[in-house]
């Protein structure tokens, strides 16, 4: 049977008391030893904790600079109240300018008769089917990073997307230059707008799309749009482009990746799904 007992050492210097079990069965030196190599392992463990702290405190940091609110627990999700600008297809560009777009032929009408203004910059993408888009810009001028990533944006989500175009030609006007007045003897339908006099041209716009997450308040807000816009603007976004798998298989796979992300159910499929032109999909890493 193990004999031992504990003794009480002090250093004579005004410090704490220190207990200590000894091990009876054992020489003075072997109980000595025995704590040398517990006060080893412990050094140890020691150095592997002060190790990790300024991985910790990097971490802490790099979260705190993706935006991640405080307090964000998944649980019932809060409707939140959306902007006037969500019922359209749309995104901030990169220098901070929203960019609408029409989803259909009714909201394609409402963009030019009822959103459009004086001071924005009209795009449209040369295919039938594509979306009436603005660049709402309060002096009537915008960066070129920022009609650049319109013009893509009115690329993607036109009937190309759904066609699997790889590349389309997108031009933009000056409002006055958008008109419903049809040449004789035509008509325009609920959507249809011409378009009169010069035009810039954005040749050859590449076919991608970044669907994100970003924090809202208290909540989360998908969006989509260029990567140059997503990439400033949302916590986590994933690359899209034309591929195999459908709109609502693609929504579903994106859900579970932010899913993963936010550590919750914050997002719904349906958001996403809005946030996706017409047709098929693959995901890029």
């Amino acid at each position: 049977m193990k004999s031992s007992r504990r003794t009480r050492a002090t250093s004579g210097s005004g410090m704490p008391a220190i207990e200590l079990e000894l091990d009876l069965g054992k020489s003075l030196e072997e109980n000595a030893s025995r704590y040398f190599e517990g006060g080893k392992k412990a050094k140890k463990k020691l150095g592997g904790v002060l190790t990790a702290i300024p991985r910790t405190e990097k971490r802490m940091a790099r979260l705190r600079e993706e935006k991640t609110v405080e307090g964000r627990k998944a649980g019932p999700r809060k409707r939140r109240e959306k902007e006037w600008f969500e019922k359209f297809h749309w995104f901030k560009s990169s220098d901070g300018f929203l960019v609408v777009g029409g989803r259909d032929a009714k909201s394609n009408e409402g963009v030019v008769k009822k959103q459009m203004q004086g001071t924005d910059i009209y795009f449209h993408a040369d295919v039938q089917g594509a979306p009436h888009t603005l660049v709402k810009a309060g002096d009537g001028s915008a960066p070129e990073t920022t009609l650049k990533e319109a013009a893509q944006f009115a690329a993607v989500f036109s009937r190309a997307w759904k066609n699997k175009t790889a590349f389309v030609d997108v031009y933009s006007v000056k409002p006055d230059q958008v008109s419903k007045k049809a040449p004789a003897g035509e008509a325009l339908g609920k959507g249809a707008f011409m378009v009169y006099g010069e035009r810039v041209w954005y040749r050859k716009v590449p076919m991608e799309l970044f669907v994100g997450v970003e924090a809202v308040g208290s909540g989360y807000r998908v969006v989509s749009g260029p990567g140059s816009a997503i990439k400033k603007a949302a916590l986590y976004w994933r690359k899209l482009v034309q591929g195999p798998e459908t709109k609502g298989a693609m929504a579903k796979k994106v859900k579970r990746f932010f899913d993963a992300k936010l550590q919750g159910d914050f997002v719904e499929v349906d958001e996403i799904n809005g946030m996706l032109p017409a047709g098929e999909f693959r995901a890029e890493e």
